[in-house]
């Protein structure tokens, strides 16, 4: 009698089809995992003959925290802590979902191809989706990248496996508190659970391994797929990439920016793409900034807002406008309909009023703010509000988390205007095709 799990051949009177059978939500039908990661469903009365394959096997208890498993001191060590999403997932054949549930020494044991790029080793800080980050959990993540790299003066570099929902907010907040860095520290998600046969997972890890092991980059990236074919991976700029995709693999691209390298799976070769980037020779500098203000908010513009939408943010430290075009909020009232917006630069003012900085920044993902260009954005330059040029507005969050950490308010209003980490551009090229 076959069982969820069981690897099974289903025949009907029209077609054969094996995968993996997992609990059905309903009674009339039989559901199988397909080798491509996609569930099909198939009514109960068409089969003729359901065939066990392979049983499944009872799940190992695996105690180690860490795993080593490559002891060739001739290779770099490379250290990946593991902090859950989809690039450290599998299907959970109770439910016929993806869960995260990979120990550390099951990340490590499912990708071999790392043996022979270094000597690898895996820790697990938390267990968690990426939607799920909070702040205290970014402070702990670089807390552990200081307490590793100050400790063992091996290790040439480390890789964060992160949930790819918060992963380039969290990178570019990494890229902030890891002030200066003797090793790369490249982030790395999965848009596809590991166990599909269409899985990124694999790719992204060893493409990131090769890059710590050839390069003398320093400091924080992203490494993703570079197209949605299995050919390349782009390393991206921490504090200057998005996600602009829910599930293709190459969902990740550089926004006014571009990628500092581009790694061939198949050949292994890295190609550095731009001369920007950070690199040290000294194994001594190590500086972590591990402090996040925790009362700093997000606040998009959007039709039909309200004054108490920002009257909210008073008493907070900090908050980012995502505002739109180049930077505007309602606040003007050219006809009858828009009477309450009259309330809404009031609110704004006693915000600051309030000693909480305010930043700018535009919803547009590519240009950035200009606060000078019409009357709207003259009058909020008035208010007391800081543009935030073309910083992405989740950069723009965890930036002013971070200087409100660990400035006084006058230099954090210095320095959030201010490029630290590639965030803003001084000046903008223009790009015949700005999506590419």
């Amino acid at each position: 009698m076959p069982t969820p799990g069981d690897k099974v051949k289903i025949i009907t009177s029209s077609e054969t089809i094996e995968g993996i059978l997992v609990p059905s939500p309903k009674e009339d039908t039989i559901i199988i995992k397909m080798s491509n990661g996609y569930n099909l469903g198939v009514f109960k009365k068409e089969v003729k003959e359901i065939v066990v394959l392979e049983k499944s096997k009872p799940k190992e208890t695996k105690s180690e925290s860490i795993q080593q498993i490559r002891t060739n001191n001739n290779l770099p060590k490379i250290l990946i802590l593991h902090t859950g999403g989809t690039i450290a997932s599998k299907v959970d054949y109770r439910t016929g979902g993806v869960t995260s549930s990979f120990s550390p020494k099951d990340l490590i044991n499912l990708f071999p191809e790392l043996s022979p790029i270094a000597r690898i080793e895996s820790e697990l800080i938390s267990q968690m989706w990426s939607d799920d980050l909070r702040f205290a959990n970014l402070t702990k993540i670089a807390q552990k990248i200081e307490e590793k790299l100050t400790l063992d003066k091996e290790i040439k570099g480390l890789i964060i496996g992160m949930g790819t929902d918060n992963l380039a907010v969290a990178s570019a907040a990494l890229s902030f508190m890891v002030e200066i860095s003797p090793v790369p520290i490249i982030v790395v998600g999965s848009q596809r659970s590991s166990d599909r046969g269409s899985s990124d997972a694999g790719m992204n890890l060893i493409c990131a391994a090769e890059f710590i092991a050839q390069s003398d980059f320093t400091g924080v990236g992203i490494c993703m797929h570079g197209n949605d074919e299995d050919l390349n991976c782009v390393i991206l700029p921490a504090a200057k990439t998005y996600k602009l995709h829910s599930s293709r693999r190459d969902a990740f691209k550089a926004v006014n920016s571009e990628p500092i390298a581009k790694v061939n799976y198949n050949t292994r070769k890295v190609e550095f793409l731009t001369s920007k980037y950070v690199s040290s020779k000294d194994k001594n500098k190590l500086l972590i900034k591990p402090k996040l203000e925790e009362k700093v908010g997000l606040l998009k513009i959007h039709l039909n807002m309200f004054p108490e939408q920002f009257s909210f943010f008073k008493g907070y430290k900090g908050l980012i406008i995502e505002g739109t075009g180049l930077g505007h909020a309602p606040g003007q009232a050219p006809n009858p309909e828009t009477e309450i917006h009259k309330k809404i630069y009031p609110a704004i003012k006693e915000v600051i009023d309030s000693g909480c900085i305010v930043v700018m920044t535009t919803q547009c993902l590519f240009g950035g703010v200009n606060l000078n260009v019409y009357d709207k954005g003259r009058d909020l330059l008035n208010l007391g509000i800081i543009p935030g040029k073309d910083m992405l507005a989740n950069t723009a969050l965890v930036k002013l988390a971070w200087l409100l950490a660990n400035y006084p308010k006058d230099k954090v209003k210095e320095l959030i205007s201010s490029n630290l980490r590639g965030e803003i551009n001084e000046r903008i090229s223009y790009e015949e095709d700005f999506l590419k």
